[in-house]
């Protein structure tokens, strides 16, 4: 059901496009203010992205709408990826497929779960984009004890970041739900995020996240 009711289908894909240029245009902006934190640009990128779902979800957005939509930024990102057309989004100073698997895994959110269970879908695609973009930020400012998997540096707060906004985002989206089963899975969504080599985590932990959630019922 959307959230905002009465809403004509083009004003709720106006405001997700509104969405998506403002979290481009912050992004290059930071890139040209804070030219040497490169990724804090593409973190924008990532958690404004995530976002849009809850704007698609409120608006309605349909899946005959929003499942091509996904599956075309999905290739301009694999294309950006070969060239560097939108150096604020893949620019960073290591070798990852994230920003693909992140398109990858939102599509396949969609066609497994739109429009029954948005709340799955967003949930998924949430605890990915704040967690983890909130863990990237922060664990990279602040500092605490670090280490080491698969030659991706983590780190105690990064860690901590990415348990707490998972767990926030469950409880807020699903709040029917046992809360000791949400907290369990945002603790595998944090377990998943630890194996996060080249980006493969931007895939694993939404799509675990909401099948996850999809067993404790709508």
């Amino acid at each position: 059901m959307p959230l905002v009711s009465g809403l004509p289908l083009l004003g709720g894909l106006a405001l997700v496009l509104l969405w998506l240029a403002l979290v481009l245009t912050a992004a290059g902006l930071a890139r040209r203010l804070w030219p040497g934190q490169r990724e804090l640009s593409r973190k924008l990128v990532h958690m404004g992205a995530g976002l849009a779902l809850p704007i698609a979800w409120a608006t309605a957005i349909p899946l005959a709408i929003a499942l091509p939509a996904a599956l075309g930024a999905t290739l301009i990102t694999a294309l950006n990826h070969r060239y560097r057309l939108l150096p604020a989004v893949e620019d960073v100073g290591r070798h990852s497929w994230g920003t693909i698997a992140y398109g990858a895994s939102i599509s396949l959110l969609l066609a497994l779960y739109w429009p029954s269970r948005p709340e799955l879908v967003t949930a998924g695609v949430l605890t990915m984009a704040l967690g983890d973009g909130l863990a990237g930020l922060g664990g990279a400012a602040l500092p605490s004890f670090r280490w080491k998997l698969f030659g991706q540096t983590k780190s105690l707060w990064g860690t901590a970041l990415m348990a707490s906004v998972s767990a926030g985002v469950l409880l807020l989206l699903l709040p029917g739900a046992p809360w000791g089963l949400l907290l369990a899975i945002a603790a595998t969504a944090t377990a998943l995020e630890q194996l996060s080599w080249g980006g493969l985590d931007n895939l694993s932990v939404p799509l675990a996240t909401a099948w996850l959630c999809s067993w404790l019922g709508p």
